[in-house]
């Protein structure tokens, strides 16, 4: 399903999940890189997707580049979510931003990630705080709360 506010990942966006997936459920992949398990909304299933954990300011933050896709969804529905890496599992509750909030966070997971995620924003990386006002909305962010 895709809506206005979703991109849709390509058949390259699914290989590339699929494999760094497999690395981080073995424990491998960047520092930053969790898989995050969520239960679907409709089927109760347990759905996996790989994710970069965004670290700011002593607080942990999830962003979804790609809109209100389906973890988005999901994660809003059931409130907390999975991080696991190899073994290690932690469970978190989720804080959604408000558009206010968001603009440092948006400025800093660009920064940070601009090679994986840049193709996703219309601001560049390097932009000023203020450039990510007006987009806030399109992008999901979540402060993560320790369950």
């Amino acid at each position: 399903m895709s809506s206005p506010d979703f991109l849709r990942p390509t058949v390259r966006d699914r290989i590339g999940n699929r494999i760094v997936g497999i690395l981080v459920s073995f424990g491998m992949g960047f520092s930053y890189s969790y898989l995050l398990d969520v239960r679907g909304r409709k089927s109760g299933r347990i759905y996996s997707t790989p994710v970069n954990l965004l670290k700011f300011e002593g607080k942990e933050y999830l962003v979804a580049p790609r809109g209100r896709t389906q973890w988005v969804r999901n994660a809003e529905v059931a409130g907390e979510v999975v991080l696991r890496k190899g073994g290690r599992r932690r469970t978190y509750k989720l804080r959604a931003l408000s558009a206010g909030e968001k603009p440092p966070i948006l400025k800093t997971y660009l920064d940070r990630y601009r090679l994986a995620v840049q193709r996703y924003f219309s601001v560049k990386a390097g932009s000023p705080v203020e450039a990510f006002a007006p987009v806030a909305d399109s992008y999901p962010a979540f402060e993560l709360l320790p369950a």
